[in-house]
Protein backbone atom coordinates (compact mmCIF):
# COMPACT_ATOMS: atom_id res chain seq x y z
CA UNK A 1 0.00 0.00 0.00
CA UNK A 2 1.79 3.09 -0.79
CA UNK A 3 2.08 6.49 1.72
CA UNK A 4 -1.07 8.11 0.53
CA UNK A 5 -3.49 5.13 0.88
CA UNK A 6 -1.66 4.61 4.21
CA UNK A 7 -2.69 8.42 5.30
CA UNK A 8 -6.27 7.95 3.45
CA UNK A 9 -6.55 4.31 4.99
CA UNK A 10 -5.67 6.39 8.51
CA UNK A 11 -7.78 9.18 8.09
CA UNK A 12 -10.95 7.23 7.06
CA UNK A 13 -10.91 5.75 10.10
CA UNK A 14 -10.08 8.70 12.77
CA UNK A 15 -13.12 10.51 11.40
CA UNK A 16 -15.49 7.60 11.91
CA UNK A 17 -14.54 7.17 15.81
CA UNK A 18 -16.60 10.18 17.21
CA UNK A 19 -20.26 8.66 18.33
CA UNK A 20 -23.37 10.34 17.52
CA UNK A 21 -23.90 11.66 20.87
CA UNK A 22 -27.35 12.91 21.19
CA UNK A 23 -27.75 16.09 22.18
CA UNK A 24 -31.36 16.43 21.95
CA UNK A 25 -33.72 18.45 19.78
CA UNK A 26 -34.82 22.06 21.79
CA UNK A 27 -38.07 22.11 21.74
CA UNK A 28 -39.59 23.75 24.38
CA UNK A 29 -41.67 27.39 24.40
CA UNK A 30 -38.43 28.88 25.36
CA UNK A 31 -36.37 27.59 22.78
CA UNK A 32 -38.38 28.56 20.04
CA UNK A 33 -37.04 31.79 18.08
CA UNK A 34 -39.73 33.96 16.95
CA UNK A 35 -39.58 36.26 13.77
CA UNK A 36 -41.90 37.45 11.02
CA UNK A 37 -42.91 34.56 9.33
CA UNK A 38 -43.96 32.50 12.33
CA UNK A 39 -45.56 34.98 14.43
CA UNK A 40 -49.12 33.78 12.86
CA UNK A 41 -48.35 29.98 13.69
CA UNK A 42 -46.80 30.86 17.45
CA UNK A 43 -50.15 33.36 18.47
CA UNK A 44 -52.59 30.51 17.52
CA UNK A 45 -50.22 27.55 19.25
CA UNK A 46 -49.80 30.14 22.29
CA UNK A 47 -53.96 31.14 22.23
CA UNK A 48 -55.33 27.91 22.48
CA UNK A 49 -57.78 27.00 23.65
CA UNK A 50 -59.55 29.94 22.79
CA UNK A 51 -58.98 29.20 18.76
CA UNK A 52 -61.57 31.05 16.45
CA UNK A 53 -62.73 27.46 15.06
CA UNK A 54 -61.82 23.96 16.83
CA UNK A 55 -59.62 23.03 13.60
CA UNK A 56 -56.40 24.47 12.97
CA UNK A 57 -53.63 23.76 9.81
CA UNK A 58 -50.55 24.69 9.89
CA UNK A 59 -49.02 24.81 6.63
CA UNK A 60 -45.25 25.59 5.59
CA UNK A 61 -42.38 24.05 3.38
CA UNK A 62 -40.18 21.34 4.87
CA UNK A 63 -38.18 22.21 7.85
CA UNK A 64 -40.35 25.77 8.27
CA UNK A 65 -40.13 25.14 11.99
CA UNK A 66 -44.08 22.93 12.34
CA UNK A 67 -42.65 19.84 14.05
CA UNK A 68 -41.26 22.18 17.02
CA UNK A 69 -44.97 23.92 17.07
CA UNK A 70 -46.45 20.85 17.26
CA UNK A 71 -44.19 19.73 20.11
CA UNK A 72 -44.86 22.96 22.28
CA UNK A 73 -48.95 22.21 21.32
CA UNK A 74 -48.49 19.05 22.80
CA UNK A 75 -46.46 20.14 25.66
CA UNK A 76 -48.87 23.11 26.78
CA UNK A 77 -52.54 20.77 25.92
CA UNK A 78 -51.43 16.81 26.12
CA UNK A 79 -52.77 16.75 22.49
CA UNK A 80 -52.27 12.82 21.51
CA UNK A 81 -51.38 11.86 18.04
CA UNK A 82 -53.80 10.43 15.63
CA UNK A 83 -53.74 9.23 11.76
CA UNK A 84 -57.51 9.15 10.55
CA UNK A 85 -57.33 5.34 8.70
CA UNK A 86 -59.88 3.41 9.26
CA UNK A 87 -59.88 1.06 12.42
CA UNK A 88 -57.61 3.50 13.98
CA UNK A 89 -60.04 5.15 16.34
CA UNK A 90 -58.98 8.87 16.04
CA UNK A 91 -62.44 9.87 16.92
CA UNK A 92 -62.84 8.47 20.03
CA UNK A 93 -59.49 9.69 20.73
CA UNK A 94 -60.45 13.28 19.94
CA UNK A 95 -64.32 12.62 22.38
CA UNK A 96 -61.77 13.36 25.42
CA UNK A 97 -59.21 15.82 24.33
CA UNK A 98 -56.93 17.50 21.74
CA UNK A 99 -55.20 15.75 18.78
CA UNK A 100 -52.65 16.32 16.44
CA UNK A 101 -52.34 14.90 12.92
CA UNK A 102 -49.37 15.42 11.35
CA UNK A 103 -48.31 15.77 7.58
CA UNK A 104 -51.33 15.27 6.31
CA UNK A 105 -50.41 15.87 2.54
CA UNK A 106 -47.59 13.13 2.73
CA UNK A 107 -49.26 10.34 5.27
CA UNK A 108 -52.82 10.45 3.30
CA UNK A 109 -56.01 10.00 5.14
CA UNK A 110 -59.26 8.18 5.08
CA UNK A 111 -61.56 11.22 3.61
CA UNK A 112 -64.59 9.83 5.97
CA UNK A 113 -62.10 8.90 8.94
CA UNK A 114 -61.39 12.82 8.87
CA UNK A 115 -64.36 13.76 8.42
CA UNK A 116 -65.56 11.82 11.51
CA UNK A 117 -62.57 13.28 13.38
CA UNK A 118 -63.84 16.43 12.62
CA UNK A 119 -67.25 16.33 13.72
CA UNK A 120 -65.95 14.36 16.75
CA UNK A 121 -63.94 17.90 17.67
CA UNK A 122 -66.72 20.15 16.91
CA UNK A 123 -69.35 17.87 18.75
CA UNK A 124 -66.98 17.45 22.15
CA UNK A 125 -65.28 21.13 21.94
CA UNK A 126 -61.55 19.91 21.63
CA UNK A 127 -59.07 20.58 19.19
CA UNK A 128 -57.29 19.02 16.46
CA UNK A 129 -54.03 20.67 14.48
CA UNK A 130 -53.16 19.29 11.71
CA UNK A 131 -49.74 19.99 9.48
CA UNK A 132 -48.97 19.98 5.87
CA UNK A 133 -46.61 21.34 3.30
CA UNK A 134 -49.39 22.12 1.01
CA UNK A 135 -52.75 23.90 1.79
CA UNK A 136 -56.24 21.70 2.05
CA UNK A 137 -57.62 22.62 -1.30
CA UNK A 138 -54.74 20.92 -2.87
CA UNK A 139 -55.25 17.76 -1.50
CA UNK A 140 -57.53 16.12 -4.36
CA UNK A 141 -60.76 15.48 -1.43
CA UNK A 142 -63.36 13.72 -3.27
CA UNK A 143 -65.47 13.92 -0.15
CA UNK A 144 -68.14 17.23 -0.63
CA UNK A 145 -68.94 17.37 3.29
CA UNK A 146 -65.11 16.90 4.09
CA UNK A 147 -64.14 19.70 1.99
CA UNK A 148 -66.82 22.07 3.30
CA UNK A 149 -65.10 20.99 6.99
CA UNK A 150 -61.71 22.02 5.74
CA UNK A 151 -62.64 25.31 4.41
CA UNK A 152 -63.63 25.90 7.83
CA UNK A 153 -60.48 25.51 9.31
CA UNK A 154 -58.37 28.07 10.05
CA UNK A 155 -55.01 28.74 8.31
CA UNK A 156 -52.00 29.93 9.41
CA UNK A 157 -49.15 29.81 7.09
CA UNK A 158 -45.67 29.57 7.61
CA UNK A 159 -42.97 31.01 5.02
CA UNK A 160 -39.21 29.42 4.96
CA UNK A 161 -36.54 31.28 7.08
CA UNK A 162 -34.54 34.12 6.20
CA UNK A 163 -30.85 34.49 6.62
CA UNK A 164 -30.95 36.53 9.93
CA UNK A 165 -33.20 33.88 11.43
CA UNK A 166 -31.06 31.05 10.33
CA UNK A 167 -28.50 32.87 11.48
CA UNK A 168 -29.10 32.75 14.83
CA UNK A 169 -31.07 29.11 14.82
CA UNK A 170 -27.65 28.19 13.68
CA UNK A 171 -25.72 29.92 16.53
CA UNK A 172 -27.80 28.39 19.17
CA UNK A 173 -27.75 25.12 17.79
CA UNK A 174 -23.77 24.98 18.08
CA UNK A 175 -23.84 26.81 21.48
CA UNK A 176 -26.07 23.71 22.87
CA UNK A 177 -23.17 21.73 21.80
CA UNK A 178 -20.82 23.81 23.79
CA UNK A 179 -19.41 25.56 20.63
CA UNK A 180 -19.02 29.04 19.99
CA UNK A 181 -18.73 29.36 16.22
CA UNK A 182 -17.48 33.22 15.00
CA UNK A 183 -20.17 35.22 13.61
CA UNK A 184 -18.33 35.56 10.00
CA UNK A 185 -18.64 31.59 9.82
CA UNK A 186 -22.06 31.37 10.13
CA UNK A 187 -22.78 33.91 8.24
CA UNK A 188 -20.82 31.73 5.08
CA UNK A 189 -22.90 28.97 5.67
CA UNK A 190 -25.97 30.90 5.94
CA UNK A 191 -25.50 32.31 2.36
CA UNK A 192 -24.97 28.75 0.60
CA UNK A 193 -27.14 26.63 2.72
CA UNK A 194 -30.59 25.57 2.25
CA UNK A 195 -33.29 27.59 3.88
CA UNK A 196 -34.55 25.38 6.46
CA UNK A 197 -34.43 24.42 10.24
CA UNK A 198 -33.72 20.72 9.18
CA UNK A 199 -30.74 21.73 6.85
CA UNK A 200 -29.31 23.84 9.85
CA UNK A 201 -29.73 20.73 12.45
CA UNK A 202 -27.71 18.74 10.28
CA UNK A 203 -25.20 21.01 9.13
CA UNK A 204 -24.08 21.69 12.53
CA UNK A 205 -24.31 17.98 13.46
CA UNK A 206 -22.21 17.34 10.60
CA UNK A 207 -19.40 20.06 11.37
CA UNK A 208 -19.52 19.34 14.80
CA UNK A 209 -18.71 15.54 14.02
CA UNK A 210 -15.82 16.33 11.51
CA UNK A 211 -14.02 18.95 14.11
CA UNK A 212 -14.28 16.42 16.84
CA UNK A 213 -12.78 13.69 14.07
CA UNK A 214 -9.52 16.20 13.42
CA UNK A 215 -9.36 17.06 16.95
CA UNK A 216 -9.50 20.61 15.21
CA UNK A 217 -11.61 23.88 15.56
CA UNK A 218 -14.28 24.83 13.24
CA UNK A 219 -13.08 26.91 10.69
CA UNK A 220 -14.42 28.36 7.39
CA UNK A 221 -12.46 25.90 5.18
CA UNK A 222 -13.65 22.61 7.33
CA UNK A 223 -17.50 24.15 7.07
CA UNK A 224 -17.14 24.91 3.44
CA UNK A 225 -15.90 21.05 3.02
CA UNK A 226 -19.52 19.91 5.20
CA UNK A 227 -21.33 22.33 2.33
CA UNK A 228 -19.17 20.72 -0.98
CA UNK A 229 -20.08 17.35 0.72
CA UNK A 230 -23.87 18.26 0.88
CA UNK A 231 -24.73 20.31 -1.93
CA UNK A 232 -21.20 19.68 -4.61
CA UNK A 233 -23.78 17.49 -6.93
CA UNK A 234 -27.22 20.03 -6.80
CA UNK A 235 -26.69 22.89 -5.27
CA UNK A 236 -28.94 24.24 -2.09
CA UNK A 237 -32.86 23.78 -2.72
Amino acid sequence: MSEIKKVASRRSIAEQLPLAFDHGKATGRDDLLVSDRLEAAVAIIDSWPQWPSPVVVLMGPEGSGKSHLVDIFRQQSGAADVHPQAGADASRQAETGPVVFEDADREGFDEVELFHLINTVREHGTSLLMTSRTWPPSWNVALPDLRSRLKAATMVEIGSPDEALLSQVMMKLFADRQLYVDDKIVGYIVQRMERSFSAAQDIVERIDRLALARRTRITRTLAGEVLNELYAANGPE
